[in-house]
């Protein structure tokens, strides 16, 4: 039986038991790949906390928003019904800020984890993937600046909220 002939996974399965040059890869090399990678997968553990940090923010304003609405359908007076509106009308764009944040930082970790696959396959397969790796790295750099820089603007918005309805702390009460 030729090889075209074999089936698709068989055909695979072969090729990668075939000695070539272009497979062969030590341990050594292993070892090197994985000192590569390892700054790669500490920032892939930042931006995977940062995405925690994100998606709570994004659970706190829609647990509030729901809150508020819940409580615009209950009927309330005309000047609760102004506050409450008013309140829920600064939630939306800081959902859609959250929103923007958590898709750049959900790409950066994508493209991080492009190049760390890059690194291992460049080397398993000696091809020079420095350009394509080079490329994700940067993007993912970008995607991360935007990210934090939509989870910035969201803080703003949320302080300078605070400050505009003048929200007094509530005073300890000390024993």
């Amino acid at each position: 039986m030729q090889y075209a002939e074999r089936p698709l996974l068989r055909r695979s399965f072969c090729f990668l038991l075939q000695k070539s040059d272009t497979m062969e890869i030590q341990v050594s090399d292993i070892g090197h790949i994985i000192q590569l990678s390892v700054a790669p997968v500490f920032l892939l553990t930042g931006v995977g906390t940062t995405m925690t940090v994100l998606t709570n923010r994004l659970g706190r304003i829609t647990d509030r928003s729901r809150v508020l609405e819940e409580r615009l359908r209950a009927g309330p007076d005309e000047e609760s019904r102004k506050e409450l509106q008013d309140e829920l009308n600064t939630l939306y764009p800081r959902a859609h800020m959250i929103n923007r944040a958590i898709i750049f930082s959900t790409a950066c970790a994508l493209l991080v984890s492009m190049v760390i696959a890059s690194l291992f396959l460049g080397d398993a397969l000696n091809v020079d993937l420095s350009k394509a790796i080079a490329v994700f790295f940067i993007t993912a750099m970008f995607c991360l600046v935007l990210g934090l820089v939509f989870l910035l603007r969201e803080i703003l918005v949320a302080t300078g909220n605070l400050h505009r309805s003048k929200i007094v702390p509530i005073e300890r009460i000390e024993r």
